[in-house]
């Protein structure tokens, strides 16, 4: 992660998403910085406190009671991660 360069907010940033009625709020902490590198085999998510607290609080509102399965938020580089990162789609899915 380069901390001089960041598509990350740079504060705290709310996003309302309606997914089948329901509204959901994803929040971004202050300084937040998450990088998501595809290394082939694996893939890492690299994040400062700020970003790992935001990332959770994401899958806190994914998980939270009433979202509709298949609620999702789409995360790249030009929206809520550092320049170079791969997408990243949290999901949920209630489905077994």
């Amino acid at each position: 992660m380069n901390p001089e360069s960041s598509s990350a907010p740079t504060e705290s940033t709310h996003v309302t998403v309606v997914a089948e009625g329901a509204g959901l709020v994803f929040t971004w902490d202050a300084d937040a910085r998450i990088e998501v590198r595809d290394l082939g085999g694996e893939v890492v998510i690299e994040a400062n406190a700020a970003g790992l607290r935001t990332l959770a609080g994401h899958l806190l509102v994914l998980a939270g009671d009433g979202v509709p399965d298949g609620a999702h938020l789409h995360l790249e580089d030009s929206n809520g991660l550092e320049d170079g990162s791969v997408g990243l789609v949290l999901e949920r899915s209630d489905a077994e």
